[in-house]
Parts: C-alpha cells; sequence; structure tokens
C-alpha cells in the first residue's frame, strides 16, 4: 500500500510541479483529487512515507490556488 501511495504521490507531485509555473494553475486542480486518492491510500499502510508526501502535494497546490486567485 505504500508503494502505491508513493507511486500516486510521485505522479501528482510532478503535476503540481507544472501548475507552479505562471498561467498553469490549473493543474493543481487536477494535482489535488490524485493526492487525496493517494492520501487515503496512505492511511491505511504500515509506513507513512506516501502519506507525508501526499499531504505535501495537497498543501502546496491548495496555496498555489489561494495565491493564484484559481486560475493563474
Amino acid at each position: 500500500m505504500n508503494i502505491l501511495s508513493k507511486l500516486i504521490g510521485i505522479i501528482a507531485f510532478v503535476i503540481m510541479l507544472l501548475g507552479l509555473m505562471p498561467l498553469l494553475g490549473l493543474l493543481n486542480l487536477i494535482a489535488l483529487p490524485i493526492a487525496i486518492l493517494g492520501l487515503i491510500i496512505g492511511i491505511f499502510a504500515k509506513n507513512n512515507g506516501g502519506l507525508i508526501l501526499n499531504s505535501f502535494v495537497i498543501i502546496v497546490a491548495i496555496m498555489r490556488l489561494f495565491v493564484g486567485g484559481g486560475v493563474f
């Protein structure tokens, strides 16, 4: 379960990194549900590496959407 959570977290992290560029902020709206899914899977894992990764992606994506007004 932890490997699956980390894999989902890495995919969400890459999408979130692209969403940090100007005018690509909407990609964070795609990264959020993916990271939430990884967070839910990470809750059931014994190790919490995937849980931390997905939590980081969620926090950064929400902050980017908040600062950019949801679009930019």
